[in-house]
């Protein structure tokens, strides 16, 4: 009974994650769209190789996250 309790709060967690690191995503490319229009793109170009790599690094986390989530979810 725990290890089926612990499974389920673990993909509870990773869909959590997900979705709030998806709607940073398209907050990101909201700005990063009202930045072309205003013509301060100059600005968003220099952000854009930092945040990128963060995204990656985070976006890869939360991709095994999910996958030990799956895992231990199918395991039961």
């Amino acid at each position: 009974m725990h290890f089926v309790e612990e499974s389920d709060r673990l993909l509870k967690l990773a869909s959590k994650c997900l979705k709030y690191f998806l709607i940073v995503i398209f907050g990101f490319a909201i700005a990063y769209i009202m930045s072309m229009s205003f013509g301060i793109l100059h600005i968003a170009a220099m952000l854009l190789p930092l945040v990128g790599s963060w995204f990656l690094r985070v976006g890869i986390l939360l991709l095994c996250l999910l996958a030990v989530a799956v895992i231990s979810e199918s395991l039961r």
